[in-house]
């Protein structure tokens, strides 16, 4: 892993490169110590003991046995006469060793004392500050980690700072609450990068939430779907957008392409297109993608749900669909009021048997208003004088009669119905 890159340097590199200074003739590095301050520094060499024990360090660290890299370190550590840059240097491997094992702690406090005693070559001394800005990220001292990252901004080569050093500033700010800076930090980060991560673009989406700029968020988000087409939360995140911008067409349109490809496959997401259709006034969509849900087993096959669809399809004209749906819908009801709803439609049709069986169900069951059951009575009556059933009709309509609302219709059927029986018994 790069030094400088933004990501971990590994214990075994960081050897590699102390190994490298450690002998006379090293390259000398001229920059800033701070901004606007030109730091020197350069090399120095190693006596061959400490040498090779740096070397062994470093074989047991591509080993990955990190307790001994650690013990032969302690023991050069242990010398009673050490120089700046040797202190440096061995602070600065037992910081990536201690970073190796996850002692975070105790490889921040290396990291820090290497950097303090401010001998080692600009390209060691710069890496150790992105480390401690990423440790002190790790440890939530988002403001410490800003600083140091800053600093090491101003330091590095323009040619030297990658995509992940301004992912590294996004988070912080993120972590700081101050979305705006995010956004800046993670836009340069994706301008920079050939292949930017989805990671990446998460952090711009939710720095635009945070700020509430929606048209920025939906940009994004097309964005994120023409990249990575397969992932539906994005499709359902740029609808909802659409929709809270008012552009329900739009929204629509996301819903509509991400069901065609079989991507819908939760109950909201299935509720939600089918009242993005129904508020775009399109029944017949909103009941077929409903029901459909419900047929396969995605949607919970409810009262409440084969209402809406019951409702769909009557807004379509779809009158034997929404009876069907009615029907699903009532026998999942303990109250009689979707057959009633069902029975309504039926008497309209004049399908007599069917109706009569629908208000018997209401009935029997009831929960209906007053109101409702002196109309349900009043259709029953009706049902049973276009079958004949004459006493039965009467008998419903002076039911019907009982209550305000159906009683003058029900004495006008009554009377119908003793002018119709005088007519055919003369």
């Amino acid at each position: 892993m790069k030094l400088i890159s933004g990501n971990l340097i590994s214990a075994a590199a960081l050897l590699i490169i102390l190994i490298a200074f450690a002998f006379p003739g090293g390259p000398v590095f001229a920059q800033a110590s701070e901004c606007g301050k030109e730091r020197k520094v350069g090399t120095k060499a190693l006596d061959e003991v400490t040498y090779k024990q740096l070397n062994k360090a470093y074989e047991y660290v591509g080993e990955e046995k990190y307790d001994e890299a650690y013990k032969v370190l302690q023991k050069v550590m242990s010398r009673s006469k050490r120089g700046d840059y040797l202190q440096a240097v061995l602070n600065q491997a037992m910081a990536q060793i201690e970073w190796s094992r996850e002692n975070f702690d105790a490889a921040l406090k290396y990291f820090e004392k290497a950097v303090e005693l401010n001998a080692l070559p600009n390209q060691a001394h710069f890496g150790l500050m992105y480390q401690i800005a990423q440790l002190y990220f790790m440890k939530d001292r988002y403001q410490a980690a800003l600083d140091k990252l800053e600093l090491w901004f101003c330091k590095v080569p323009s040619e030297k700072v990658t995509s992940s050093a301004y992912v590294l500033k996004a988070s912080i700010y993120i972590r700081m609450e101050n979305y705006t800076e995010a956004v800046k930090a993670i836009d340069a980060a994706i301008a920079m990068d050939d292949k930017p991560k989805e990671q990446w673009y998460q952090l711009k989406l939710a720095s635009h939430y945070e700020l509430e700029q929606y048209p920025q968020a939906a940009e994004t988000l097309v964005t994120i779907i023409s990249r990575w087409p397969e992932k539906k939360m994005y499709w359902t995140q740029l609808s909802q957008i659409y929709l809270k911008l008012k552009q329900d067409e739009k929204s629509l349109s996301v819903m509509a392409l991400a069901y065609r490809r079989n991507m819908l496959d939760a109950q909201a997401d299935v509720l939600f297109l089918s009242n993005l259709y129904a508020n775009s006034e399109v029944p017949y969509k909103s009941a077929e993608v409903l029901e459909k849900g419900m047929k396969d087993g995605i949607v919970e096959p409810t009262k409440t749900h084969w209402t809406v669809v019951a409702d769909a399809w009557y807004a379509a004209e779809e009158l034997e669909k929404a009876l069907h749906a009615y029907e699903q819908a009532g026998k999942a009801s303990v109250d009689g009021k979707i057959d009633l709803r069902r029975a309504y439609i039926l008497v309209d049709l004049e399908r007599w048997p069917e109706s009569l069986d629908a208000l018997n169900n209401s009935l029997r069951k009831g929960g209906l208003t007053e109101p409702k059951t002196g109309e349900a009575y009043l259709l029953r009556g009706m049902a049973q004088f276009n079958l004949e059933n004459f006493d039965s009709a009467s008998s419903d309509w002076g039911k019907a009669g009982r209550y305000e609302r159906s009683r003058k219709a029900a004495q006008q059927w009554r009377n119908h119905m003793r002018e119709e029986r005088q007519r055919k018994a003369s």
